[in-house]
């Protein structure tokens, strides 16, 4: 990527919409170079363009097929069972002559704020639909098709005060979805509790009916089975799918991965026993999250969690930009394929707060769309070629784009929708309705249009274009389930957490962080500059390479003339440590006893980390990690880890393991310090410093020390340390190396280097402050808990005494704030802001608290901020008691 040179036309670039033409057919008016921007208007222009193809399709099939199940828009007729092959599951699953199509479109009329259309649809579903019949669709199929449109078309009819409530509706919708799950039931009768994949509505599960199933299908079904159970009161169906999703995570291997199919018999998986976010897994990971976020049980949010872990660790590609399916047990890839399915995975991820992954694997999914005008079912990455071209309308990437541009608002995203709207258009709509696409090369047509082009492709399309849509001013615990149906649960229908698990768990506030897109830094101090979007990220070059996908009109401008692509930087998001104190190799303790880890009420006390292993995964608001394991040990969301083990903290430098207590005094060290911070006029009168009406000319802020460099806290005798003494060490920037990580370009002469944290290791830090001859550094922090650097054996032995007299300590955001105002005010005055260590308190043996009881160290350390940090990474569920 390169910056160009002509700054105005890359600024109107940077705000147009820009698509390249589609490769097939050649007369596509998908996009040019340099389209309009996105004003009110051309959104609303696309967004009616997209309800007139709804109506298209929805007019459709009310003409020329209902009140069978589907529509064959080729034709002009109506589609429904095979009844004259029964083993045609493609068609039997999903067509189960109760016209399907209808009752899975119904609450689209709710996005479209049709108030008529829902109504009348309500109406024709109480006239024309019965569960009656003699067919076996599958059960999950049926479930997130026919339930799930049920549901939610009877909460908004029967809900007074919202305009889609019916004054005459008797609750009809409800009595037939609570007939449904009970013919649904029978499917549950198995020694696992997992389902069967279908069952005979009429006859129940007949004799030789098959054993397996996927792991979608038997644990994507709690939002509606739940949601049924709610609303009825009848149990039933919430154990149901409660007993079955469990089954399934119950079965995860060792490595947090569960299966692609399983047999409800044995409830062992089968052949070839792998992993993905694709078909016959995907949904199960979405369910976990969305019946947290609607029910608020917290237990599935802990599944999800882990599960994610799980696939970002052994499931996404090395790049971060795919995934590939992969051994349960061993996380070794199996299979380099991307299938259209698991491009829900990005709107997942937006949804759970990750939003910077979720901005990498839609760009491998808008690759594929550019390079096919559709997404082909399946896209082998190794050999960068499509294995089965079909795209039948399929929402996932719709779905996705959706979720990414209300988290972002990037135009980006409406250019993509665009692109898909126009590429929909056609080459999927005729006279009849829209029709799936068979061979996405020849645009041959299959003659089918499955219901979830109505109830999910054109919505989430619609939405994007719709700004002000009613759903993106809800900010309940509504969610769009798996098929795109609009379920809630009102606070009658919730159970709620009782106060004494609510204390247990100390479950968190867990919401999606703030964007912030791409900044192109002009001041590498203050970090202003121009904001860009996708189209500005140095990886979109690398992206295209990787699906060999034609660049779009503003990708070819911003192309490097070099075609140098990026390769990007992926930061690992889970990580195993084997806890030891001193840096030595020590033996897994895959048993604790009391002595090392006890359980409390909130967590877990580590009081001896020897040879404890401990699990550690990226949050996914971007503020660091948490600790989800410890030994045997699960720790949940809200859970903490007190960290009671002195040595740990305060371990001796040379790595010998224990000392004598003669010379504890000389090991340990305090793991704060206080600083006096002061501005020094040279001589003049701090007068001048008025007109800096927020800025104090002294003050004292409390500052975390590493567990490597010299002591800034021990006694002048005891320490090399230059850090601080005296009158204290005048405190200086380097606008050319704010964070510290590179080579300082003059010497100094016992100054202190004030410094960001990221970018590099506090080691790296303070290496490199020693190089250039100062006596420390002060680093500033971006969040407000306490940090205490750390370093490993290996990484302090390639320094080796290179740091005996160099000191570095951390201040958290608020004192940073201050001291980044005082050093702004020095400067605009002609002064210098020293640091000088204040005098402290004689620190008691191996540096634990002075006086009071275990129970009262826990509070302390409840009330307090102070978190431990592992090899750089800040532990946010730990609270250090010593």
């Amino acid at each position: 990527m390169k910056w160009p040179s002509d700054w105005p036309r890359a600024l109107f670039l940077l705000v147009l919409a820009t698509l390249d033409a589609a490769p097939w057919p050649p007369h596509s008016t998908a996009g040019v170079a340099a389209a309009a921007p996105w004003s009110s208007d051309r959104k609303l222009q696309a967004r009616n363009t997209t309800r007139e193809l709804w109506y298209h399709g929805y007019d459709s099939y009310m003409r020329y097929a209902f009140p069978m199940d589907e529509l064959a828009p080729l034709s002009c007729t109506g589609r429904g069972p095979d009844w004259y092959n029964p083993a045609n599951i493609a068609t039997n699953d999903v067509a189960g002559n109760f016209s399907i199509t209808l009752v899975d479109a119904l609450d689209t009329f709710v996005v479209l704020d049709d108030v008529a259309g829902f109504e009348k649809a309500v109406r024709n579903i109480i006239d024309w639909v019965s569960f009656n019949v003699n067919t076996k669709p599958q059960v999950f199929e049926t479930t997130i098709r026919a339930l799930g449109g049920l549901l939610s078309g009877h909460q908004f009819a029967s809900k007074p005060g919202q305009r889609f409530h019916i004054p005459w509706y008797r609750g009809e919708l409800l009595s037939l979805a609570h007939d449904l799950g009970k013919r649904l039931l029978p499917a549950f009768r198995t020694p696992s509790g997992l389902p069967y994949a279908r069952v005979n509505l009429r006859h129940g599960v007949r004799t030789g009916e098959s054993l397996d199933t996927c792991t979608a299908g038997a644990g994507s079904l709690i939002l509606e089975f739940g949601t049924l159970s709610r609303l009825t009161g009848d149990e039933r169906f919430e154990k149901a799918a409660y007993k079955a999703f469990f089954a399934l995570w119950n079965q995860r291997s060792d490595i947090g991965l569960v299966g692609n199919t399983i047999n409800i018999w044995t409830g062992s998986w089968t052949h070839p026993e792998v992993n993905s976010i694709g078909a016959g897994v995907d949904s199960f990971y979405e369910y976990a999250l969305k019946w947290y976020i609607m029910s608020g049980e917290v237990e599935f949010l802990d599944v999800f969690q882990e599960a994610y872990a799980a696939v970002m660790r052994y499931s996404r590609a090395p790049d971060g930009f795919w995934y590939r399916s992969s051994n349960i047990f061993t996380g070794d890839p199996a299979y380099l394929m991307v299938d259209s399915l698991s491009a829900f995975w990005p709107g997942l991820q937006v949804l759970a707060g990750d939003v910077e992954n979720a901005i990498k694997s839609h760009m491998t999914y808008w690759n594929l769309w550019k390079k096919f005008a559709g997404l082909p079912e399946v896209w082998d990455m190794s050999y960068k070629t499509a294995t089965s071209m079909q795209y039948p309308l399929r929402p996932e990437f719709v779905e996705s784009t959706w979720y990414l541009y209300r988290a972002t608002r990037d135009p980006f995203y409406l250019d993509v929708a665009e692109r898909i709207l126009s590429d929909i258009i056609v080459r999927a709509k005729v006279d009849c309705g829209l029709t799936g696409i068979s061979d996405l090369r020849t645009n041959n047509r299959d003659d089918r249009m499955e219901s979830f082009v109505l109830s999910e492709t054109l919505k989430y399309l619609y939405l994007i274009f719709d700004e002000n849509n009613e759903l993106h001013r809800d900010d309940s615990n509504m969610v769009l389930t798996t098929e795109g149906h609009l379920l809630t649960l009102d606070r009658p229908q919730q159970k709620p957490i009782s106060a004494i698990r609510r204390e247990l768990r100390r479950v968190e506030h867990l919401s999606c962080p703030v964007y912030k897109p791409p900044m192109l830094a002009v001041d590498p101090v203050s970090e202003t500059g121009l904001t860009g979007g996708v189209y500005m990220r140095p990886d979109v070059d690398y992206v295209r390479a990787l699906i060999t996908a034609p660049p779009s009109g503003t990708e070819e401008y911003m192309w490097s003339p070099h075609r140098v692509c990026q390769v990007p930087k992926v930061d690992l998001y889970t990580y195993d440590f084997l806890l030891s104190p001193d840096g030595n190799t020590v033996q897994e303790d895959f048993n604790p006893t009391s002595k090392k880890l006890v359980p409390v009420s909130d967590g877990y006390v580590l009081q001896d980390v020897t040879g404890i292993r401990a699990h550690i995964v990226s949050r996914m608001d971007g503020k660091g990690y948490d600790v989800t394991k410890l030994g045997p040990y699960s720790v949940k969301t809200g859970q903490t880890v007190y960290v009671n083990d002195s040595y740990l903290l305060l371990a001796p430098l040379d790595g010998k393991g224990p000392i004598d207590e003669d010379d504890a005094g000389r090991a340990y060290r305090a793991p704060q310090v206080e600083l006096r911070v002061y501005i020094d006029f040279l001589g003049a009168s701090d007068t001048m410093l008025q007109l800096q009406h927020d800025t104090p000319s002294e003050t004292f802020v409390t500052a975390s020390t590493a567990i490597f460099g010299a002591d800034p806290s021990a006694p002048l005798g005891d320490s090399g340390a230059r850090f601080g003494r005296g009158e204290g060490a005048r405190l200086v920037r380097d606008a050319a190396n704010p964070h510290g990580c590179a080579p300082y370009k003059q010497r100094y002469a016992g100054e202190a280097l004030v410094v960001r944290r990221g970018e590099c290791t506090f080691l790296d830090k303070l290496f490199e402050a020693a190089v250039a001859g100062a006596s420390g550094v002060v680093v500033l922090s971006d969040t407000e808990h306490a940090i205490t650097p750390s370093a490993g054996a290996d990484e302090l032995a390639a320094v080796a005494d290179m740091l005996d007299d160099v000191a570095i300590v951390v201040v958290d955001r608020a004192d940073g704030d201050v001291l980044t105002a005082m050093l702004n005010a020095a400067d605009a005055f002609g002064a210098q802001v020293m640091a000088g260590i204040a005098p402290a308190a004689e620190p008691t043996a191996h540096g634990g608290h002075a006086g009071g009881s275990p129970e009262a160290a826990m509070q302390r350390a409840r009330d307090g901020n102070r978190i431990l940090y592992l090899n750089g990474h800040p532990l946010v569920n730990t609270r250090l008691m010593v």
